[in-house]
């Protein structure tokens, strides 16, 4: 049997990268991300998260992530599944039709079209979703040294958001939404318990 391939979404600041090393413990799953996942990726990573390339056309945005996306999906993700291992993904496709398209404002279908080449029609089983307001991201960013992406201002991570929520109303049944507030532990046990109910895992 193939291995279920669960992708985290999320603005910056939400607390993906915690809960996406939290859940691969508990189901041994292999942890990637996009962009980076492989070799190449992190090339292209680099590239587009780098604060000095302030001239990066947004349809080069996509079509480097797009392109990023086809080398992880080919190289690491669908061998492993195939192995029978699961996949536990920061980012996935669903950030390019979020930041590229509603941040961004290029058509949403035509990413869609895009990507869907880029992996082969080869989307998550699930999507989790942590949701979590901009004041909360705001004051996590303030945190850290901050790339790129992190550096938008509130206009782009508002639609950025609200592109989130749209693709999770568009389908519920691949979408997991959790309000991403809680403290970590308890957000780790909410988590675990929908994943393992949704995809029928143990």
């Amino acid at each position: 049997m193939s291995g279920c391939y669960i992708a985290f979404e999320g603005v910056e600041g939400c607390g993906k990268s915690t809960h996406v090393k939290r859940l691969a413990a508990h189901l041994d799953a292999l942890v990637t991300r996009e962009p980076g996942g492989t070799a190449i990726g992190t090339v292209l990573r680099g590239l587009m998260a780098d604060p000095t390339n302030t001239h990066l056309d947004a349809r080069s945005e996509a079509l480097l992530m797009a392109a990023d996306r086809a080398q992880h999906l080919r190289e690491l993700v669908v061998p492993t599944l195939a192995s029978g291992r699961h996949v536990i993904s920061d980012r996935s496709v669903y950030s390019s039709l979020a930041y590229q398209g509603f941040g961004r404002g290029l058509d949403v279908e035509t990413l869609r079209s895009i990507n869907n080449f880029a992996i082969d029609s080869r989307w998550p089983d699930l999507v989790v979703y942590i949701r979590v307001d901009l004041a909360a991201v705001r004051t996590r960013l303030l945190k850290r040294d901050t790339d790129r992406f992190e550096r938008e201002d509130d206009e782009f991570f508002t639609r950025v958001m609200h592109g989130f929520d749209e693709l999770a109303k568009r389908e519920p049944e691949r979408w997991l939404v959790v309000d991403g507030t809680p403290p970590k532990d308890e957000l780790e046990i909410i988590i675990r318990t929908e994943v393992v109910r949704r995809l029928g895992l143990t």
